[in-house]
């Protein structure tokens, strides 16, 4: 995977900048892979996150460093985290276009969640009603004894085993940090969203280039696409030479 060059990070924080966070998402992959972005929307989440975090690896290097705020105290907690610990193996079986599971005496056939259906459930109201449009866009066909059987009348038992059957295939879907607090003593999960964590470090980065950009345009009238050509060290010498 490449790293996105100056003008590329700039494309996507100047197309970005509006969007809803599936799109941004999108938006990083169709700039990365030089891909349509409907043809992108069509993978699975977890397919979708690999993608995010190989191309992120290649543009800020092999490790994560931010902060999450404790669920108990919201003390700021900061974390390094290596990319290559982040990676998970999906099931053999995960790329195949639908999938089976027989639960709580019922067949399903289903496909797993994409960023259309993570678009659909961003505008539901809590849990319950998201994890209900999720099952009703992903769940295929239920039969019972051979006979159709109507999505909205699975049972919580279904339900919770189609989610664990879809989280067993799309394991990169929901990346989990351990994190443990010293102010209070509470240790758990958090769950690291890498679309919004990648497009928060591009937007810092885009502003760090339009401030280089600024400084070294005012200086010595250069365009703005000879400079972001420049590497980055050759930017910060002249840069340094502009501040002296």
């Amino acid at each position: 995977m490449r790293a996105l060059s100056g003008p590329e990070i700039l494309t996507i924080w100047e197309t970005g900048w509006d969007q809803h966070p599936v799109d941004r998402a999108l938006t990083v992959l169709a700039v990365a892979l030089r891909e349509a972005p409907e043809r992108l929307a069509a993978l699975s989440v977890g397919e979708r996150d690999t993608l995010l975090l190989a191309v992120r690896e290649a543009t800020f290097g092999a490790e994560l460093n931010g902060y999450a705020d404790c669920r108990v105290c919201a003390q700021p907690l900061e974390f390094a985290v290596p990319v290559a610990g982040l990676r998970l193996t999906a099931a053999p079986d995960a790329g195949a276009p639908t999938h089976e599971l027989q639960a709580d005496g019922v067949t399903l056939r289903f496909r797993l969640p994409d960023s259309r259906d993570l678009g659909a459930v961003a505008g539901c109201v809590g849990p319950d009603q998201g994890r209900r449009v999720l099952v009703e866009r992903c769940v295929l066909e239920v039969t019972r004894d051979g006979e159709a059987s109507a999505v909205g009348e699975l049972s919580p038992g279904a339900v919770a085993s189609l989610a664990a059957r879809m989280a067993e295939l799309d394991p990169q879907a929901e990346m989990l940090l351990d994190l443990h607090c010293t102010a209070c003593g509470h240790a758990g999960h958090v769950v690291l969203d890498i679309a919004q964590f990648f497009w928060a470090e591009l937007v810092v980065q885009a502003k760090r280039l339009l401030r280089e950009v600024h400084v070294l345009a005012r200086a010595y009238a250069w365009p703005e696409s000879d400079i972001l050509a420049m590497s980055a060290w050759r930017r910060r010498c002249y840069l340094a030479m502009v501040r002296a």
